[in-house]
């Protein structure tokens, strides 16, 4: 079992830190963890966010734990070398296209969301987005019009195999919660997404069992911070993924609470939270680590196969959490490596 630990910037380093011990309290015989440098600290070492040494490893390896990328020291690089682009490039690179960010409201933590206790404590959803096609990965420029205008453009698009491999995604997510799947478009607007629903209603026919609906990302916004419970799997493209998956986190409490895993074909996933590397509050022990350390759970789900030990650190979690364990970003005092500690305490 090869792990690969790519901590990456800002707060990145802190909370992976607090992950990995947890790994380590596991014991699991075989498991094996290797470093390597990506995004703003990869490319003020080796010149390039992703450099060739990372990606000869995560090759060789069976699952990714990634922390964050951002510095804002390299905000001025070629777009092509900036930290961002390390994670852009691992997708494209690793064939990673689903991407999964349950969002689920723990015990304890009701007060903590923007959203009514009554309506937030029915929160317990999975959003599926998909990762390799959208505006993100279509052709972009900037140009000038004839009348001197400039003009900064992206292209949409999917090709119907991409929303087909999704769809499956998303369907076998739904068959193994409560067999309800929505569908997230703008196909009264959008040509991309009318493909996007046709292609998703083929393949509902492959899963009867499935209740499938459909709505509009418009109105999907409206309904997470309304009626959130009514969710359970939501499939969706990159870019309204992008947004409704960082909505749900401040229907839950902090965004430092949303892991995130990053799928393949087969079972390589690249696994994170979803909080970005918070430059301003880097290396003052600040950062809430549970995002990172429920990564790590479903790295251990998804890609290595054990369901136990996973379990066992999203129960040491949510008893963490239970028992008043909280962060500055959930207006407690504790650090981050407390709140590991409090963790460790609990999964044994």
């Amino acid at each position: 079992m090869k792990i690969a630990v790519l901590a990456g910037d800002g707060i990145g380093p802190e909370v992976t830190r607090e992950a990995v011990r947890v790994l380590e309290a596991l014991r699991l015989p075989g498991m094996v963890l290797f470093e390597g440098d990506v995004g703003g600290a990869a490319y003020k070492r080796h010149g390039h966010p992703l450099p060739a040494e990372t990606l000869e490893l995560v090759r060789t390896c069976d699952a990714i734990l990634f922390g964050a990328v951002g510095d804002p020291d390299c905000d001025n690089l070629e777009r092509h070398l900036r930290p961002e682009q390390a994670i852009l490039g691992l997708r494209k690179e690793m064939g990673l296209f689903a991407n999964l960010r349950p969002a689920k409201l723990f015990k304890g933590l009701e007060d903590a969301s923007a959203l009514r206790p009554e309506v937030a404590s029915a929160i317990d959803l999975l959003i599926v987005r998909e990762l390799n096609g959208d505006v993100y990965f279509g052709e972009k420029g900037m140009r000038t019009l004839p009348d001197g205008r400039r003009q900064g453009w992206d292209m949409m698009a999917y090709a119907e195999d991409e929303v087909r491999r999704i769809a499956h995604v998303g369907f076998k997510a739904a068959m193994g919660r409560a067999r309800r799947l929505c569908s997230v478009d703008k196909a009264n607007v959008l040509e991309t997404s009318q493909l996007w629903r046709d292609v998703v209603i083929e393949v509902a026919r492959e899963y009867p069992e499935v209740e499938l609906s459909h709505m509009y990302v418009d109105n999907a916004a409206m309904q997470l911070v309304r009626n959130p419970g009514q969710f359970d799997v939501v499939v969706t493209g990159n870019l309204f993924g992008d947004i409704l998956s960082d909505q749900a986190s401040m229907c839950v409490g902090s965004i430092g609470l949303l892991a995130s895993a990053s799928l393949s074909q087969g079972t390589l996933g690249l696994y994170e939270p979803i909080h970005g590397s918070a430059p301003d509050i880097a290396g003052q022990g600040k950062a809430n680590p549970l995002a990172t350390i429920l990564s790590a759970a479903m790295l251990l789900r998804h890609s290595l196969h054990l369901d136990a030990e996973a379990s066992r650190i999203e129960a040491a979690v949510a008893k963490a959490l239970a028992d008043g364990v909280r962060g500055g970003d959930l207006g407690g005092t504790m650090g981050t490596a407390a709140i590991g500690d409090a963790v460790l305490e609990r999964l044994t």
